[in-house]
Parts: C-alpha cells; structure tokens; sequence
C-alpha cells in the first residue's frame, strides 16, 4: 500500500471517530491535516472533501496518465502525496 492510500485511510478513520475533525476537513481541508498528520499539502493545489451519503455517491475521474506525464518536468506540479 502507497504511502499516500496509507495516509487518505487514515484521514478518512479519523473523520469517522472525531466530529471536531470531519467539520473541519470539510471546511478547511490543508489546515485539519496539517494539524492532525503535520503534512503540508502544496499552495498550488486545491483540495476539495465531500461526504458521501446513502443517496449521494461521488465518481472521481482521475487526471489522465498522459496529461501527469506531461507535467512531471515541471517542477512546480511535482508533490509527493498529493
């Protein structure tokens, strides 16, 4: 398992558990992880937490490998879990 599967796992069990935790991952993501797991998520990245719901499921369609291929020599596009 990725370093990044082992980490979103763990987010995901600490909103189960922790009220507090859930509203602020859903009001301000980089923040309630910073503050949680000490991991810093890239200015230039915007990270978006929904809840799913019994009658509300989210697709995620992930960015297209030749399209992340294509970026990977930039520099700025390069993060590590995110």
């Amino acid at each position: 398992m990725s370093a990044e599967q082992i980490l979103k796992e763990q987010i995901i069990k600490k909103a189960w558990e922790d009220e507090t935790f859930k509203a602020r991952l859903l009001s301000d993501p980089k923040g309630a992880i910073k503050e949680a797991f000490d991991v810093d998520i890239p200015e230039g990245l915007e990270l978006t937490v929904v809840e799913e719901s019994a009658k509300h499921y989210y697709l995620i369609i992930p960015q297209h490998p030749a399209e992340a291929s294509a970026k990977s020599s930039d520099p700025s596009t390069q993060v590590e879990m995110w």
